[in-house]
């Protein structure tokens, strides 16, 4: 199977889509900075990516009226049926990365990335 990056291809989506659209799946209506930072991503990069996924028609964004300065994010109907067809794509690709691999090991493996990955969290802040 190949990597996920040219799954998500095959379905309009680009590998830094799928990160804001993972974040959105789990918590939608974010502002576009809690977004960028739940994804640890600069803002510019994460408003050219909104917009791009708001052109797609994956995503609106709205600013309320007693609140004109923080831009909330929403999944659409389209972005949100993304989850049903892309998730098990993932999943399948996670699947044949550890074939082979000792369930230990690969439990080890995560918590360790996981660990490293708050860390650089951390160093950013």
């Amino acid at each position: 199977m190949r990597e996920l990056q040219g799954r998500l291809v095959e379905h309009g989506v680009s590998f830094g889509h799928w990160t804001f659209l993972r974040i959105l799946w789990e918590r939608d209506g974010l502002t576009q900075r809690e977004l960028s930072d739940e994804a640890g991503v600069a803002e510019p990069s994460t408003n050219a990516a909104i917009k791009a996924m708001e052109q797609a028609g994956y995503v609106t964004r709205r600013r309320l009226p007693d609140n004109r300065k923080n831009l909330y994010v929403r999944l659409t109907p389209k972005g949100r049926a993304l989850q049903r067809k892309l998730v098990p794509l993932a999943r399948a690709v996670n699947r044949d990365a550890v074939r082979g691999l000792a369930a230990r090991d690969v439990e080890t493996a995560r918590r360790v990335l996981l660990a490293v990955k708050e860390n650089l969290r951390k160093i950013d802040r």
